[in-house]
């Protein structure tokens, strides 16, 4: 079972109180199983005088405790009361505490990660110590503001290498010794082990290091040098924008094998997820993705790493920042320069659609209770409308004083901790703004604000009113967190919400002349709009065509076209001369289908008119993405999705047509996946996957013939032999998931059971090999066929999630959830569900959402 005590806030701070920690000696031994590993550990630590309070204890989670000694005192094993081992009656001054333990590896991602490559038997492993993870591979006294420096010896395979946040030493005979690090939190300490294959240079005086398993040995290499180029673009960049320089000995990034995040922190070993040594052909929108998270890592050397949260309430000074400068600094140092592009069609909607439902919280919220509760606010608020909201911060405020604030920030509390108050009052120091009223507004409240125009003209002038309607109150779901006891919290009602202040620009647009679907800029204004949403307007001379709200996305906000600006928009939204200015319009579309003002079908139609046309390659992802996975599958109803569909499948088709020049072989990829995702009759695809290529292009990579097979699989139009053939030719990791994904999508009885007794009666699958299963379970053609899996999912859920942690509720809630399932019968059940069987926070907080994705999508199908 996963149950585990949680560490409170309180918890945390009492001991922050009577507790200094100076030092970390750990020896972990990785050549003692394959279940187990040895790690033993000393902490040097030292107690405060004059504390009214001297028990504490430390954290472990161990397959095995074998002893413990406290200053050359043996304390008795079977202390250890669930991950806590009690130290009572500490005195005043230096302690020495030595544990010699047992710890399992995991299959999860979390703790010490063990994977063995299909591809050729060698086996690698890696830490992810993150929120309290660090208690599966050494005991801690686990809280971000206990920092410490920490020595790391390890004993490995004589033939692997060992990494970790400092430059690693080869003692010889497998052992190997990583420098001392300087001051960090327990949960950024890093380990990877196994035989890498690693590329190596130098910049500035500091070693670089880009690993990865032997097997995608080829493929990192083919991409080594946009990798360390976009690494050296941005450590410049943040050594122009920061005072402070990069404050630790090496910069390695580790590409490791099913990592449940993008990537992680650790400062010196940032580990990323290795789907992005890409094995197959990619958009150059997704090797800008990838730019980003290296950007975005990067940046967590100072916030997060130099500069660390004192306590999970503020993650947001941790990711927002690092979100808002990864784009940023991309912009700015590399070929990438339209991010924020990106930005608005995909991180944008993450975070407008979690601050809609009832799980929304502050950017900053003002109490998080717990680590249980802290893991849940990882989502897009704390990414996405927290970088939305430091990008209207920097408009409002100027970058120079932005930075400003920053290094002031930087410098005061380096090597330290830092909370939502030093950062207001580092940016104060640097402004004469109101920085604390700004915070209030847009860090303490919740809900997305709604900007509305109201346009009227007369024969020679016309006037813009602008309307702010704030965003509908919401009440929390019942909290997910849990008493120590494991009683449930009461339902909590957030911080009303509150209309923001907003600094935006309004783009005005007429006709192209000569051109019908053209339109050109006549003026872009910046206005500051008050929270009581009061903007008048006036101007001489005819209404424009076109008047966009928040033009250049600066503003976190949904918008709304008047009814002019609309039918412009529908008929000429192709035209408009910016891809950024095109995303704003596509998102206020998306916005209007999600919140029953636009038909569904409206949205397809527009898809089907200018996607054509355009040229950007995250929009027409986004757009047919969008219009794909939520208008074809959940909002419009079952009889209409095959017309759907139809229409996708022509507008892939205009795309392919489009594309033959190959020109654009990113959008040529796109319209290819997109084309196999909409198929509804094999014969084409299946014709593509015999010949292994595409008329005109491309040749079938991995990837695609996996896609290929797993719609073929939905179709009914392959079986198991074909994917085991298959398997045969890629039997690599991604070849492994794709077989799972496709055998599941089989539309066979025996085939659906055998992958639900995969996921949810054993506990044998990877964290990666369960989402691939899930991902193949559901299938929207398939309803009849899986219909009596849809009550039993609920329960199941709870009970793996119960067994196997956060990592699989994770994947349960998101991946396995009956998404297609839009009717009240499953609405009904998982509501039952969350008032019945108490599921544990992380599966708690997914069905929450998904069940509040799943009445919009019925209140959009009944109009």
């Amino acid at each position: 079972m996963c149950s585990m005590s949680v560490l409170t806030r309180d918890e945390a701070q009492t001991r922050a109180r009577l507790l200094d920690v100076h030092r970390y000696t750990i020896d972990l031994d990785l050549t003692t199983g394959d279940e187990t590993f040895d790690s033993r550990t000393v902490i040097t630590f030292s107690v405060r005088p004059d504390q009214d309070v001297t028990d504490t204890f430390v954290e472990l989670k161990p397959a095995e405790l074998r002893s413990v000694t406290l200053d050359g005192q043996p304390l008795d094993p079977a202390a250890l009361d669930g991950d806590r081992l009690p130290l009572k009656d500490l005195a005043p001054g230096e302690h020495e505490l030595r544990l010699d333990t047992a710890m399992r590896y995991s299959r999860t991602g979390e703790g010490m990660h063990r994977f063995t490559d299909p591809a050729d038997g060698e086996t690698y492993l890696y830490t992810q110590l993150f929120l309290d993870d660090v208690q599966r591979v050494f005991p801690a006294f686990d809280q971000p503001d206990l920092k410490a420096v920490f020595d790391v010896t390890v004993t490995a395979p004589r033939h692997w290498t060992v990494l970790a946040n400092g430059v690693t030493e080869h003692l010889g005979d497998g052992r190997w010794r990583a420098a001392t690090t300087p001051p960090i939190s327990t949960y950024l300490v890093a380990v990877a082990a196994g035989p890498w294959h690693s590329v190596r240079t130098e910049h500035r005086g500091l070693p670089f290091g880009i690993h990865c398993r032997r097997s995608l040995a080829p493929h990192l290499d083919a991409d080594a040098a946009e990798i360390l180029e976009i690494t050296r673009q941005c450590y410049d960049r943040y050594h122009e924008k920061f005072e402070e320089p990069y404050p630790f000995d090496s910069y390695d990034q580790a590409f490791v094998p099913e990592f449940n995040a993008g990537a992680m922190e650790n400062p010196g070993l940032v580990t990323f997820r290795d789907e992005f040594v890409y094995r197959s052909a990619v958009t150059d929108t997704e090797r800008q993705t990838r730019a980003m998270v290296i950007a975005h890592e990067m940046a967590h050397m100072w916030f997060g790493d130099l500069v660390t949260l004192a306590w999970w309430d503020d993650i947001w000074l941790n990711e927002s920042f690092a979100e808002y400068m990864g784009y940023q600094t991309l912009t700015e140092a590399t070929r990438f320069t339209g991010t924020w592009t990106d930005f608005g069609v995909v991180r944008k909607p993450w975070g407008y659609d979690a601050d809609q439902r009832p799980s929304t919280h502050p950017v900053a919220p003002e109490a998080v209770d717990d680590t249980a509760a802290a893991l849940l606010n990882f989502d897009g608020i704390s990414y996405a409308k927290g970088a939305s909201a430091l990008r209207q911060l920097v408009a409002w405020l100027g970058e120079k004083d932005f930075l400003a604030g920053i290094n002031t920030h930087i410098a005061r509390h380096r090597f330290g901790n830092a909370t939502l108050a030093d950062f207001i009052d580092s940016l104060a120091r640097n402004t004469d703004r109101d920085v604390h009223a700004w915070a209030d507004a847009w860090l303490r409240t919740t809900g997305v604000d709604t900007l509305v125009p109201e346009v009227r003209a007369d024969d020679a002038s016309w006037h813009l009113d602008v309307g702010n309607e704030g965003s509908p109150g919401t009440r929390s779901g019942p909290d997910p967190s849990r008493d120590r006891d494991g009683t449930r919290r009461p339902a909590t009602l957030t911080r009303p919400p509150a209309r923001r202040p907003h600094h935006l620009a309004i783009g005005l647009y007429d006709p192209e002349p000569g051109n019908p679907r053209g339109l050109t800029l006549r003026r872009r204004i910046q206005e500051d709009l008050p929270a009581s949403g009061d903007l008048r307007l006036a101007f001489h001379g005819p209404r424009p065509a076109l008047v966009l709200l928040n033009d250049g996305d600066l503003t976190y906000a949904k918008i709304r076209l008047d009814a002019g600006s609309l039918d412009t928009a529908l008929r000429a939204l192709s035209g408009l001369p910016d891809p950024l200015t095109r995303a704003v319009v596509w998102n206020a579309l998306r916005d209007a289908v999600r919140d029953g003002e636009l038909p569904p079908t409206a949205y397809l139609d527009a898809a089907r008119a200018h996607i054509p046309y355009e040229t950007d390659l995250a929009l027409v992802q986004g757009v047919l993405g969008f219009a794909r996975t939520q208008i074809a599958d959940r909002y419009l109803a079952p009889d209409r999705r095959p017309a759907a569909l139809a229409t996708l499948t022509e507008l892939c088709r205009d795309l392919i047509r489009r594309t033959e020049d190959g020109d654009n072989p990113g959008l040529r990829l796109i319209a290819v996946r997109h084309r196999i995702d909409c198929a509804a009759h094999p014969d084409t695809i299946a014709a593509w996957l015999a010949d292994g290529i595409v008329p005109g292009g491309p040749e079938l990579d991995p990837e695609l013939r996996w896609r290929i097979l797993g719609r073929l699989a939905v179709l009914g139009a392959t079986d198991e032999a074909a994917i085991a053939a298959e398997l045969d030719r890629d039997p690599s990791a991604t070849g492994r998931e794709g077989a799972a994904r496709c055998r599941a999508a089989l539309p066979e009885p025996e085939a659906k059971r055998a992958a639900w007794d995969a996921m949810f009666a054993g506990d044998d699958l990877s964290n990666y090999l369960f989402t691939a299963t899930a991902q193949g379970f559901w299938q929207p053609e398939q309803a009849d066929l899986v219909r009596e899996f849809v009550p039993r999912y609920f329960q199941d859920a709870v009970a793996v999630a119960e067994r196997r942690g956060p990592a699989i509720a994770d994947a349960a809630g998101r991946w396995a959830f009956p998404a297609h399932a839009v009717d009240d019968d499953t609405l009904n059940l998982g509501e039952r569900c969350l008032r019945e069987d108490d599921p544990i926070p992380a599966l708690h907080r997914k069905l929450s959402d998904q069940l509040d994705d799943l009445a919009r999508a019925l209140r959009v199908r009944k109009g």
